[in-house]
C-alpha cells in the first residue's frame, strides 16, 4: 500500500494550495521511491514518458497563436457578437457549449476545446456580454462567478463526455482494473453505460445553467 503515498501528497498539496505542477511532481517521487525505485530511476520514467507521448508539448506551440489573437481582439469580437445578439443569454451559450464539449469528446476529440483555446479567449467573454446585457449592474464578484461556471462547463462537458469514447485512458484503466479482479469486460460496455452518466451530467448542470440565467433575468 506503500506506493499510494502519492495520492495523499496530491490532497495535501493541494488542501494547502501548493503550486500544482510541483504537487504532482513530489507525489510521484514519494509513490516511486515507496515502491522500492531510485530517484533516478523515478526521473528516467518521466522522461521516456515524455519523450514517448509528445503531444504533451503541443500546448506550448498552441497558446502563443492563442495570445496573438486575443491582442488582435479575439475577446472584443466575440463580446461584441453576443452583444449584438438579442436572444443570447448566459445560459443558452453554456448549454449549447455543454452539448458541443459533451458530444466532440464522446467522439475522442477533447483537444479542440479546453480552458486555454477556447473558454478564456472565447467562452468566458461570451457569457460576460450575456450576462452585462440583462444586469448593466453586475458586479466583479458576478463575473468571477460566470467565468468560474464557463470553467465548469467545459469541465463537465469533457469528464462525462469523454468515458463514451473506446479508447479514451479512463476506459482502459477500468477495463484494466475490472480485469485485474477477475472481472472480464469489453470497453464497449463501459461506453455504452457511461452514456446515462453522460445524460444526468448534462440534465444537472444543464438545470443550474437555467437557474443562473433565470436570476440573472430577475434582475
Amino acid at each position: 500500500m506503500w506506493p499510494l503515498i502519492g495520492i495523499v501528497v496530491i490532497v495535501i498539496g493541494f488542501a494547502l494550495r501548493f503550486n500544482p505542477l510541483l504537487v504532482v511532481v513530489v507525489a510521484a517521487l514519494a509513490s516511486g521511491i515507496a515502491a522500492g525505485m531510485d530517484p533516478l530511476s523515478v526521473v528516467a520514467t518521466f522522461g521516456k514518458a515524455f519523450n514517448t507521448n509528445r503531444y504533451v508539448s503541443a500546448p506550448w506551440i498552441i497558446l502563443p497563436v492563442i495570445g496573438m489573437l486575443e491582442r488582435a481582439g479575439l475577446r472584443e469580437r466575440a463580446r461584441d457578437l453576443i452583444a449584438a445578439t438579442a436572444a443570447a443569454t448566459i445560459g443558452r451559450i453554456l448549454i449549447a457549449y455543454l452539448l458541443l464539449r459533451q458530444a466532440t469528446s464522446a467522439l475522442g476529440l477533447t483537444a479542440i476545446a479546453g480552458h486555454a483555446q477556447t473558454v478564456r479567449p472565447l467562452l468566458a467573454p461570451m457569457a460576460e456580454a450575456a450576462a452585462e446585457r440583462a444586469d448593466p449592474a453586475i458586479t466583479d464578484a458576478g463575473r468571477q462567478k460566470i467565468r468560474a461556471m464557463a470553467a465548469a462547463t467545459d469541465n463537465v462537458g469533457m469528464f462525462f463526455g469523454e468515458d463514451i469514447f473506446l479508447a479514451v485512458a479512463s476506459i482502459l484503466l477500468i477495463k484494466g482494473f475490472l480485469e485485474a479482479n477477475g472481472i472480464v469486460v469489453a470497453p464497449l460496455q463501459l461506453s455504452v453505460w457511461a452514456i446515462p452518466t453522460a445524460v444526468a451530467a448534462f440534465v444537472v448542470h444543464g438545470a443550474r445553467l437555467w437557474r443562473m440565467d433565470r436570476r440573472l433575468a430577475r434582475r
